[in-house]
């Protein structure tokens, strides 16, 4: 039940974002008086809509987006004489640019409220104070470093060699660095520092070389004041942005569909950092669910918020960059572009999106991630 119900809670806040990104096309042009036509979820064959006045809202069967119609967008439509005022050609150029990057700007903002709720529940894990909440007897078929090494569950670990108070990825990192090597643990116990040595060892996880010392550690993050937790829910907003861009070049780059499509239509085994579609994080955020980790689906929704934001930026039409790069063109130029050399590129780069998420779908359920 908390997998399928995790599973909804993410896609629902997932359509709630993509509303909300059209939303902000919408209440802009309104605002600045563009003749807004449609407002639709999705793309594709329509499922529902209704007419309000002169705009039509809707869904479309393709769940992949959306889209604010304005009048004098598609250079194919024409546009009634009575309405070319409101039309988008006929705006300044600043007011389109604001129409755009309203939508991809508003991702950062919603990630932002997510990240903030998300550290005010649970707290920061990069804060959080490592603790042992098992060791293993055996790793590789033989006593572990840890259980050699006197480690029990309950240590709270406070440092690693010169590294005081680590995180989780310090830990990580020390570790892996000092496989075959003597590493120095400094852990709090009843009270009593004590420093215990182990040598870890080289494991495999998820395709991954990782060191290892045999034990499963825990970590007991604060809940921060929403003061903290705001100014922090900022600054993961920065760091995911960050990961993201790295991502999307990964992703959508020779490399990512080198991986997909040798997925798909080969033997190849499935690896952790390889590209996933809304399925795989899906799945993961099931599990996560499952594991009772409510409040970590926020995070996650927090993380594909700004992914999702980047994309759009991303210079190329349909995307919401496209059409800010468009207008850069124009203002270059100090002339028009003619919308109708943009379309085939748009189709382009749409139809080559269509292609590639739905390979990476098939790749997510014939062989899922772990």
């Amino acid at each position: 039940m908390a997998f399928t119900l995790s599973i909804v809670l993410f896609f629902v806040g997932l359509l709630i974002v993509i509303l909300i990104h059209e939303l902000a096309h919408y209440s802009v042009a309104r605002a600045f008086g563009f003749k807004v036509e449609e407002y639709f979820v999705g793309f594709g064959p329509k499922l529902w809509s209704t007419r309000r006045g002169e705009i039509e809202y809707g869904v479309k069967a393709l769940p992949l987006g959306g889209y604010v119609k304005i009048a004098g967008m598609n250079p194919y439509q024409p546009v009634a004489p009575e309405d070319l005022p409101r039309a988008y050609g006929s705006k300044p150029r600043w007011q389109r640019a604001l129409v755009i990057a309203a939508g991809p700007g508003v991702h950062f903002i919603i990630a932002a409220v997510l990240f903030t709720a998300w550290l005010s529940i649970s707290g920061d894990p990069l804060k959080a104070t490592p603790v042992v909440s098992q060791v293993q007897e055996m790793l590789n078929g033989h006593p572990s470093p840890a259980a050699e090494a006197g480690l029990q569950p309950g240590d709270v670990i406070v440092g690693v060699g010169d590294t005081t108070d680590p995180s989780g990825e310090d830990l990580s990192s020390y570790t892996t660095a000092h496989v075959g090597k003597l590493a120095v643990f400094t852990v709090l116990r009843d009270g009593r520092t004590l420093q215990l040595t182990m040598t870890p060892e080289s494991a495999v996880v998820d395709g991954v070389t990782i060191g290892r010392v045999g034990v499963i550690v825990d970590y007991d993050a604060t809940p921060e004041p929403i003061g903290s937790a705001a100014v922090g829910g900022v600054r993961w907003v920065g760091t995911s942005a960050v990961e993201s861009v790295s991502q999307v070049g990964r992703v959508f780059g020779p490399q990512g569909i080198e991986r997909v499509t040798r997925l798909v239509f080969t033997n190849e085994q499935r690896q952790a950092e390889d590209p996933t579609s809304v399925i795989g994080i899906g799945r993961a955020v099931g599990q996560t669910g499952r594991e009772g980790g409510y409040a970590r689906i926020l995070f996650a929704l927090g993380f594909v918020t700004v992914f999702i934001g980047l994309v759009n930026l991303v210079p190329l039409p349909p995307f919401d960059g496209g059409h800010l790069a468009v207008l850069l063109i124009e203002k270059i130029r100090g002339k028009a572009v003619d919308q109708r050399r943009v379309i085939p590129v748009a189709v382009a780069v749409m139809s080559f999106f269509i292609v590639f998420v739905t390979l990476t779908m098939i790749a997510d359920l014939a062989k899922p991630v772990t």
